[in-house]
């Protein structure tokens, strides 16, 4: 039974490994410049046509977004350094002072042609071209081999396109806000004890750290939404989109306010040294709403990443639950925190802020709010892209228009 178990653990790491963007990508990357190779093979006259499968490995992209925003500037860009080095070499061929006149030749094409972060790739190319080229014949040949290349790279994304990387997205949002939870119940453990001003200067540390936590979400969340765009497989990109990207911010601003209230726990451990945070009864208050808390984090996450409407629903139902019952914790904290103020009220400042801080992670975590967030994010993209395409807008409110009376007329 445990090889069984081990067997199974083996298999779902291999299916990752293959699902991970880097991989996939090596493996569309090779076969479209092998696909290349073969093609230039049969009709360029060079005997190694090999600009045709490093074109066609410049061109292909993680996503068929990136492929056809990247790709044909990359193509623009190995263009221009091939026929900046067909020039050199019909002039000067190759020396020292010529390969810096090509190289600074090529950056200034790069500028000019407007390949934007692909000029260096001017230069790369120009400089591979001349290095195996001193024929004139042979060089045009290379043109032949670069459009090949563009050709095929980019018809490989189109016929073949790229995976759709939203479940990757999904994960690490998942796995952030389990991160987040992990660090809400430590927090919660030591804030009902007497906590040593070290450890609550660890927990500070971490929530710090979750800052790079986001920024990795944060790339897998891009690639998924180049993902989801003129990606013929995808229904609905916008609204994935739109719910992942929201779902995110709505993470982030919870993780700034957590590392505020560990820097509060902090202050707070540092001014009751070697007293307890709060009183026993407080402590346990604050510990239990930390722990409500941290599951409706996770439920959000939940909730953000789920598919299926079903799932969907059954997530905001737990979600509206938690919070309903973190709710109900908070008033009584408040009023516990409320009387200790009154018996002691050298650390007000910092109970209040207490207070503040896991009230804006309850509002953010609202369900209503997300829903209102939802609609403003997609009215602000609709009315951005109304602006930029003005004419097929009209165009589509249009057919909108006329859909009733094409109806009535089939029928």
């Amino acid at each position: 039974m445990r090889d069984v178990r081990e067997w199974m653990a083996s298999l779902v790491r291999s299916l990752k490994r293959r699902r991970d963007p880097a991989v996939v990508h090596a493996l569309r990357s090779a076969a479209a410049a092998t696909i290349a190779y073969v093609i230039a093979l049969r009709m360029s006259p060079e005997a190694a046509p090999l600009t045709a499968p490093l074109t066609a490995l410049l061109v292909v992209q993680v996503t068929l977004y990136a492929t056809l925003t990247n790709g044909i500037r990359r193509v623009n860009a190995v263009v221009a350094g091939v026929l900046v080095a067909i020039a050199f070499s019909l002039l000067v061929g190759l020396t020292w002072w010529s390969l810096a006149l090509l190289i600074l030749a090529s950056l200034a094409v790069g500028h000019l042609v407007k390949v934007d972060e692909y000029v260096p790739e001017v230069a790369i190319s120009a400089m591979l071209v001349l290095g195996v080229t001193t024929v004139g014949d042979t060089a045009w040949a290379r043109v032949l081999e670069t459009l090949i290349g563009a050709v095929v790279g980019l018809g490989f994304n189109l016929l073949f396109a790229p995976p759709v990387w939203v479940d990757e997205a999904g994960e690490s949002i998942e796995g952030l806000a389990r991160r987040v939870r992990q660090l809400m119940l430590r927090m919660g453990e030591e804030a009902a004890g007497r906590t040593p001003v070290e450890h609550a200067r660890e927990r500070l540390h971490e929530a710090r750290r979750l800052d790079h936590d986001i920024v990795e979400v944060d790339a897998a969340l891009r690639q998924a939404e180049d993902s989801l765009r003129l990606n013929p497989r995808v229904r609905e990109g916008l609204l994935h989109r739109v719910v992942l990207r929201t779902g995110l911010d709505t993470l982030e601003i919870c993780t700034v306010v957590l590392r505020v209230l560990a820097r509060t726990l902090a202050d707070l451990a540092k001014e009751r040294d070697p007293e307890r945070l709060f009183a026993s009864e407080t402590g346990a208050a604050v510990e239990r709403l930390l722990s409500e808390i941290a599951d409706a984090v996770v439920s959000f996450a939940v909730l953000v990443t789920a598919h299926v409407s079903q799932s969907a629903e059954s997530a905001e139902e737990r979600l509206a639950s938690e919070l309903r019952q973190a709710a109900t914790t908070r008033d009584k904290l408040a009023q516990l925190l409320l009387e200790e103020v009154q018996r002691d009220a050298r650390q007000w400042q910092l109970h209040g802020a207490v207070l503040t801080e896991v009230n804006r992670i309850l509002d953010e975590l609202d369900t209503e709010h997300r829903s209102r967030r939802l609609f403003e994010e997609l009215d602000r993209i609709s009315g951005e892209q109304r602006g930029r395409l003005p004419r097929l807008t009209k165009f589509q409110e249009r057919v909108r228009r006329n859909r009733p009376t094409l109806a009535r007329r089939s029928r």
